[in-house]
């Protein structure tokens, strides 16, 4: 390829993936799906869950249109390929082009049977359905968590693609293009991974990253996974050791690590027995965040 080619390539290759995976810098510049269109999303404070069904709804198309963003682009970086006549233009290019316009098609097409019957199909929607009562339906149950999130006590904490919520009744994890919802009541808490770190870019301090999986007791709840970082061996403070002072817990106890993280947000520091996984040995730990 000539230079302008190379150079439009590499450029728009790191553009791409910092648009994806939003690093710090992009996010201070604003060049993120939630900014660029917050006029229309709205508010996370005010209305979580239809908040978040716009943004999902919002960021696989503005992502799914990348590479035909990147065709476009070539047109000028190299115009002497004609790309901008697809019927004169190479033949790779033009399976690109078709490509390129497929990915956004589907992605269309799905954002369309999501918001049928008023976004009744979205997965996020589909998942809360799940815990609504007989005589109700899944909004009741979006009323309960935006409700909830907008109280201060709530527990939040981690990057934009993958952010850990925990309020009084809900775990969740918000991902780039999905929201995972559990109730604490039905959730059982296994740790399935631990990694030991000699220090942490933040504070300098050993720290143990662990890897827990959040399942519910209803099969049709799809599990996910939360990781911590925790500090070991810091004094723990009275107030939530004797909140969570169910020290006989195994790894999988219901209930038992999101109350914790829920108490991250009070006064107590939110220190938390955590079980490794190799015993039912419990580590007083200070947990600094959730990713």
């Amino acid at each position: 390829m000539d230079s302008p080619e190379v150079t439009f390539t590499l450029a728009y290759l790191v553009f791409a993936v910092c648009f994806v995976f939003t690093p710090t810098e992009f996010h201070s510049a604003g060049l993120t799906v939630q900014n660029l269109l917050s006029g229309w999303l709205g508010s996370e404070d005010a209305a979580f869950v239809p908040y978040h069904l716009r943004r999902t709804a919002a960021t696989l198309l503005c992502h799914s249109l990348l590479p035909l963003g990147y065709y476009v682009g070539m047109c000028f970086a190299a115009s002497e390929k004609r790309l901008y006549f697809p019927s004169q233009a190479p033949e790779t290019w033009r399976v690109f082009l078709l490509l390129a316009v497929l990915l956004p098609t589907i992605a269309c097409t799905l954002i369309y049977y999501w918001s049928r019957d008023q976004w009744a199909h979205h997965p996020l929607a589909r998942t809360l359905a799940l815990y609504a009562l007989p005589q109700s339906g899944w909004r009741a149950v979006a009323s309960s968590v935006n409700t909830e999130f907008r109280r201060i006590d709530k527990f939040a904490t981690g990057a934009p693609g993958a952010r850990v919520i925990v309020t009084d009744t809900w775990v969740m994890k918000v991902t780039t293009y999905r929201v995972h919802v559990a109730q604490q009541q039905d959730v059982h808490l296994t740790v399935t991974e631990s990694q030991q770190h000699d220090l942490s870019p933040d504070s300098n301090l050993p720290v143990q990253l662990l890897t827990i999986r959040v399942a519910s007791t209803s099969p049709a709840v799809q599990a996910f996974d939360i990781r911590l970082c925790l500090s070991p061996h810091v004094p723990c403070g009275h107030g939530c050791l004797a909140h969570c002072g169910r020290l006989g817990l195994p790894a999988t106890a219901p209930g038992s690590l999101p109350a914790c993280l829920g108490r991250m947000a009070l006064p107590c520091r939110g220190l938390s027995p955590v079980v490794q996984p190799s015993s039912n040995h419990l580590v007083q730990a200070e947990l600094h965040g959730v990713r």
